[in-house]
């Protein structure tokens, strides 16, 4: 199956616009482009059991991060809050902007 292209990215800052967690705000940590669904620092957390590992010494009920749909989250511009991508070409490079002010991403 083919890998959709998003405009968000790995390390963005992003807020949740829908869902459990809606308002919350985090760092992308990984995407998963087949699925559509991204893992965002602090929020839709769950809980899990996980065995006890030599890497790890603790085992037990831990809280982690799960996958949340990729359209329930926004990008947040510095200036004004959540907001859509644009894209603004300069020269050979293509920069990704807020679509309500104009600044780069």
């Amino acid at each position: 199956m083919a890998e959709i292209k998003y405009k968000l990215r790995k390390e963005d800052q992003v807020q949740v616009v829908a869902g459990k967690d809606k308002g919350k705000q985090g760092k992308v940590i990984r995407i998963d482009r087949e699925k559509g669904r991204a893992i965002v620092a602090g929020c839709n957390m769950v809980k899990k059991a996980q065995k006890k590992r030599k890497q790890t010494d603790r085992g037990g009920i831990v809280e982690i991060e799960a996958a949340i749909a990729i359209s329930n989250i926004m990008i947040v511009c510095r200036k004004c809050g959540p907001t859509r991508i644009g894209y603004k070409i300069e020269g050979d490079a293509k920069k990704r902007v807020c679509r309500k002010c104009g600044e780069a991403l």
